[in-house]
């Protein structure tokens, strides 16, 4: 059997997606079978890359300093398959909503295990955190104010703003000092103190800077702001942390001649810091906690999509498909790149410009512009690579379109793990007025 394997992306060179005989294999498994088994658009997840992604970081982490914690960060991708793999690896999970916090504990997380860090968060949202018995991670001081109203947590953290930002797009960076995320330093001082004089005796400190980084060199700078407020805080006030968190964002390579982030080097230079600071500051041997989301999920990955139509005119040529921005939103919402190639038999020698258009009545549909694929006809089926994190948790019923399916594969197997809409989904929960009838 002649196996090509491509050698753009990393997946490619991971041997995890193939071409044997031109068409496109993910995970032994045939993409145009799924696709032909459980129609399009259908997201496509690899069990074994999502475990090989936690796995290197936790090593890379470990092997410096085992008191690491990954906190999965769950907003990637909350499929209940993804955070029970992770689970099973052992991970501690990062949530953001009520929502997160119900999907976790289904997912057989231990409370203990989350870490819930909410914005702009109402009562209601409140409640269910402390009723979840999580470690809450204030953002304001209103939040801290209506936490310690409301109960005396066994532990509390604040998210602190260093004054750092970083990220693949300015809707991802979130820790400059106008964000709307975290304490200054000032305010967090204040936000401990309180927590202390209500008789609070555990405490964990946190921050996140940003998403999409792939040159780790503010990491370093923000690190260093953080665990200065943290060294402050516990000199004036004598708390003590039982956990550093750091944030995540790693990035991962979107486009084929972008460079993956250096884990060695980044994670040795990380933890150094890290434990140089934590002892020159006298505060222990806190846990360092990370937050990776989109460095496990998204390049295990795929959305299968197919060709409605191919539309020719004197300026461009459009491969009209059935996912829109409905289905993926990044490149509409960031401007993102994402690799699209053909998962049948592939056509060499035939590469033209064309742009790659959804179904929505928008112009912004696009997934390409004036990208170079190979010869389109009706029919066939593309695979939109990197579409593991921010895929379906971003999807949407716009123009009542409803929402597609996800499939997990391992080792030539596959089992659905979100059933696809159907157009009854779409009037579900909806009353009519009673004057209207």
């Amino acid at each position: 059997m002649v196996i090509e394997y491509l050698s753009q992306p990393s997946l490619f060179r991971s041997g995890l997606l193939e071409r044997k005989y031109g068409a496109l294999y993910f995970e032994k498994t045939a993409l145009v079978e799924l696709a032909s088994r459980f129609g399009t658009p259908l997201y496509v997840l690899s069990e074994g890359r999502i475990r090989d992604n936690y796995r290197r970081l936790n090593k890379a982490f470990h092997e410096r300093y085992d008191k690491t914690r990954i906190y999965y960060a769950a907003k990637a991708n909350t499929n209940l398959s993804v955070l029970m793999i992770l689970r099973d690896e052992g991970s501690f999970l990062d949530v953001l909503s009520p929502g997160e916090i119900h999907l976790a504990l289904r997912s057989g997380v231990d409370p203990e295990r989350i870490l819930y860090t909410g914005t702009s968060v109402s009562e209601e949202e409140l409640d269910y955190a402390i009723k979840s018995h999580v470690t809450i991670n204030v953002d304001s001081l209103h939040q801290m104010e209506q936490l310690l109203g409301k109960t005396k947590p066994s532990i509390v953290s604040v998210r602190v703003n260093p004054e750092v930002g970083a990220g693949h797009h300015e809707h991802c960076v979130t820790g400059l000092r106008d964000s709307k995320f975290g304490l200054l330093k000032k305010d967090a001082h204040q936000a401990y103190k309180m927590a202390k004089d209500a008789g609070v005796e555990r405490f964990g400190i946190q921050m996140h800077i940003g998403s999409g980084i792939l040159d780790p060199a503010p990491y370093f700078e923000a690190i260093e702001n953080l665990l200065t407020i943290a060294k402050e805080v516990h000199d004036n006030l004598g708390v003590n942390f039982e956990f550093v968190d750091i944030g995540g964002g790693f990035g991962v390579p979107y486009k084929p001649e972008e460079q993956e982030i250096d884990l060695e080097n980044t994670s040795e230079h990380i933890v150094s810091l890290f434990k140089n600071h934590v002892s020159e500051y006298g505060l222990g041997e806190p846990a360092l906690g990370i937050e990776p989301g989109r460095y496990i999920v998204c390049d295990a990955g795929i959305l299968l999509t197919r060709v409605n139509s191919v539309k020719k005119t004197p300026f461009k040529e459009f491969v009209g498909v059935d996912a829109g921005f409905n289905t993926l939103i990044r490149p509409a919402m960031y401007g993102s790149y994402h690799e699209i190639i053909l998962a049948n038999a592939s056509r060499p020698g035939t590469e033209r410009a064309c742009d790659i258009v959804g179904p929505l009545c928008e112009s912004g549909d696009s997934f390409g512009r004036d990208r170079k694929l190979e010869e389109t006809r009706s029919g066939d089926i593309l695979a939109v690579l990197n579409a593991g994190a921010y895929g379906f948790v971003m999807s949407s019923q716009y123009n009542s379109r409803p929402r597609s399916a996800e499939v997990l594969v391992r080792d030539g197997r596959c089992a659905v793990i979100r059933e696809r809409e159907q157009l009854e989904t779409l009037t579900a929960g909806q009353k009519i007025a009673e004057w209207l009838k």
